[in-house]
Formats: structure tokens, sequence, C-alpha cells
């Protein structure tokens, strides 16, 4: 791509529709989540037809996951965030050091936390509330994971630079490959090369290594308007400390929903192995919705950053505006679709328990109620995020499965027995939104009102 052609590109952020914009970066983004997330439904669908204990597996490694995920994309996220803004001020040397010095520390804590990971395998699994029943399935798929995660981290962080330039179509294309590749081999290689519960585990490594070497090569070919090389790595220990602090709160939130994960599967194993493969089917089938309205999210966020960037303030308030439009229409759909046909959802990852599927219907109903509020409460802590003001961004991040999900998960099994467990994250998502709502007044009250003005000295990052 030409430097006028890269340019061209670039403009079009403070000038096109905001509404295009939006819509347009967003199509891709939801698709990538989409099937990012279908993929990990699928190995939920035909694991499940290997069990309870199987099921289980799954959901307990989910909450290892969520770990490299939480580095990856907090990593990813803190870099998009610098690079769209440093872009919007016409930045671009100082975009190409955030990238290629977070696609290095992203390869490097998939390093060491596959390595550790790998060392203490059985006793994190007991740790993240697999039963002894549930643990030799657990182990084979999270080795797997494990030696993967390297690959996932750099992945993720890949995504983040593409969107945060504006090209999520490239972003879209590398997961969507991926994606359905895995849903391919999960299959083939859970029955049959008979390798069950663990050949879930190589599909999806798989799959992530060939949309690794995709993501990677539109950067090699210059499809990008940013340059990944070895002399843009920073040797400044505040380059590095500036992206963590930025990507702070996505590992708060991806590392706090590793802890609820947990917490609800260890809430959930005193009720036994139906229970955990509910609440499993349960959340994923959430996570998939959830991902729609993360990936208009992630669609909003460059328009904001980069217009923020640009000190167009007017047009960044807009950006929220059409997001919070968009994701709300969604999530309201969402919503009918898993209260009007819960018992055929759970019916179709596992039709043989009938105790699963009773369990997992009421938690459903219950997530149902909550769903129509999620976008504004997800929008309003990606905006703090993306515009770098990670005080609020991380108080908001830690909300939904941290300072209202734990104390409830704590406290309410012992109170409502199994419906506590069920109306757990939804009563969080519903608290979640009440606190959203003056950080969102706050903040565009304290935006300045005419385009091109200096930010209030007093602003909190």
């Amino acid at each position: 791509m030409s430097e006028d052609k890269k340019r061209t590109e670039l403009g079009k952020m403070t000038t096109d529709s905001v509404w295009k914009l939006v819509f347009l970066l967003s199509v891709p983004t939801v698709l990538s989540m989409l099937i990012s997330s279908v993929y990990n439904t699928a190995d939920t669908f035909f694991v499940s037809k290997l069990g309870d204990s199987a099921t289980g597996a799954v959901g307990i490694v989910f909450s290892l996951q969520s770990i490299i995920q939480a580095f990856g994309y907090g990593i990813g996220m803190g870099c998009g965030s610098l690079v769209s803004r440093s872009l919007g001020a016409d930045d671009r040397e100082g975009a190409n050091r955030y990238a290629s010095s977070a696609v290095a520390a992203a390869a490097a804590v998939g390093i060491v936390i596959g390595s550790i990971g790998l060392l203490a395998t059985d006793p994190m699994l007991r740790m993240f509330g697999s039963t002894e029943t549930i643990l030799p399935n657990a182990r084979g798929y999270a080795r797997y994971i494990l030696i993967g995660a390297p690959i996932m981290c750099v992945s993720f962080t890949l995504n983040n630079i593409l969107r945060a330039e504006g090209h999520a179509t490239f972003s879209m294309i590398g997961l969507t490959v991926g994606g359905l590749i895995n849903m391919a081999l999960d299959p083939f290689y859970i029955f049959t090369l008979g390798y069950g519960v663990k050949g879930a585990a190589m599909a999806t490594v798989l799959s992530q290594f060939i949309s690794f070497t995709i993501l990677l090569c539109f950067f090699l070919m210059q499809k990008s308007c940013i340059t990944l090389s070895v002399r843009f790595i920073s040797r400044k220990l505040s380059d590095y400390l500036l992206i963590i602090r930025t990507g702070i709160p996505t590992v708060f939130r991806q590392g706090l929903g590793s802890i609820a994960t947990t917490l609800l599967n260890i809430q959930a194993a005193a009720f036994g192995d139906p229970a955990i493969a509910a609440v499993s089917i349960a959340s994923k089938v959430y996570m998939l919705l959830r991902s729609l309205l993360i990936g208009v999210g992630q669609g909003f966020q460059p328009v904001a950053g980069y217009n923020y960037g640009a000190k167009k303030y007017s047009r960044v308030k807009k950006a929220f505006l059409v997001a919070t439009v968009i994701g709300s229409t969604i999530s309201s759909a969402s919503a009918l679709v898993i209260l009007l046909f819960p018992t055929q959802v759970m019916e179709f990852f596992n039709p043989e328990s009938q105790t699963t599927v009773d369990f997992g219907v009421r938690m459903l109903r219950f997530l149902g109620l909550s769903l129509p509020v999620l976008a504004y409460s997800t929008f309003v802590n990606q905006l703090y995020q993306s515009l770098g003001y990670v005080k609020g961004a991380t108080f908001l991040a830690s909300c939904r499965q941290g300072i209202f999900f734990i104390p409830l998960i704590l406290i309410l099994p012992r109170v409502m027995g199994e419906t506590g467990i069920q109306i757990t994250q939804a009563a969080a998502d519903l608290l979640t939104f009440a606190v959203s709502v003056p950080f969102r007044v706050y903040f565009f009250r304290r935006l300045p009102r005419e385009d091109g003005a200096e930010l209030p000295t007093r602003a909190v990052k």
C-alpha cells in the first residue's frame, strides 16, 4: 500500500459519516467475534457427545483460556488504543513502535504462561474447580491449549492492531478461516481419529496457528498501515508500561472472568457433573451473544480513538451513540431468542441429560433478562479504555465479573441453592449497567463541546 493511499484511508476516519464508519467497521468485527465464539462453542457441542464429564472439562479449561486471552487481549487492546490515537495525531513512527513492541511482549507472555501451566497442570485444573472425574479429560485438553499459548497471545494482538487502524476486514479474514477450519477438524480429531476431548484442543490450536499465519501475512505483504519490524521494538520500559497500563482494563476484565468462571464451577460442583456441564453450556451461549456486542464495540473504538486524537469530540460522542443503538438492538433481539427457546438451545448441545438441560434452561432465562442492557455498559467501558482513561476503564471492567459477581456467587448459592448459581451473572450485569450510567454522563460532560479545544487539565486518566 502506497503512503498516499495509507493517508487517504486514515483520513476517512475524521471525514466519513460516523454511522457509516461504525457500521462498516462493526460488521467484520462482529463476524470475527461471532466466528471465534462459534468455534469455541463448537468444542462444547462436539465434546458434549462424550458425556457430562467431558463437557465439564471444556468449561474448566475455559478458565485457563480466559487467562491467556486476558494477557493477549490486554496487550492488544492497550496497543490498539495507542495505535489509533497515534495515527489520529499523525504519529506513524509511534504507531509502528507500539505495534512492534506489543507483538514481542505478547509472544514473551504467552511463552511464560504456557511454561508455568505445563509444569503445574493438575494443581491448576483443581484450582479451577475440576472434580476427579473431570480431571483426566481436562488435563488432555489443557496441555494442548498451553502449548499454543504464545500463538494465541500474538494472534489477539495482531487482531487488535488491524482493528485499531480501521482494517477490521483483514482481522475478520484471519479469524474466519481459522474458525471454519476448527469446526471442520473438531469431529475429525474427536471422533474419526478417536482423540476425544484432547482432539478438540488439537483442532483449536491448529486453527489458531493458521489464523496467526494469515494475520501476520497482511503485515508482511504491507497491506497494513502499520510496519512491524524488529527495529521498531522499543528498548524503553516506559513504552511497555504504557501499553500495559492502557490495556490493564482488559486484563482485569478477562482475568476476573477466569476467576468468575472458576468460582461458578466450584459452586456448581456441589450439584454434580451435570450442573458443571449446564453452566459450561449456558455460559458459552451467553458469551456467543455477548461477543456480538464486543464486536460492535471494537468497531466503534478506533473511530472514537482516532477522532479523539484528532480533537473531533463531536464525532466521539456520535460514535458512542451509534454503537449503543446498534448494540442495544442486537442484544434485545438475542434476549428474545433465548427467552423464547431456552430448552431448544440446551437440547441442541446436550439432548441426553435432562438434569443438565433443566439446570441450563433456568440459567439462560435469567441471562436473557439482563441482555438488553449489556450493550450500554460494555460500550461505556470500551469508551474509557479506547481513549486512555485507565482508572475509570479498570473500575468498570472489574464490576461485571469481579466487584459484583464474586460476592454474589459466594453468597447467593448459600441462600438460594441452585437458583443462586443461575441468577448470579444476570444480577451482576444489571448492577454493572446501573454503575455505567453516571460514568457515561460524567465523561461527556467533561468532554469539550467544541472540536479542536484542549481537554480539561483535571481529566482523570
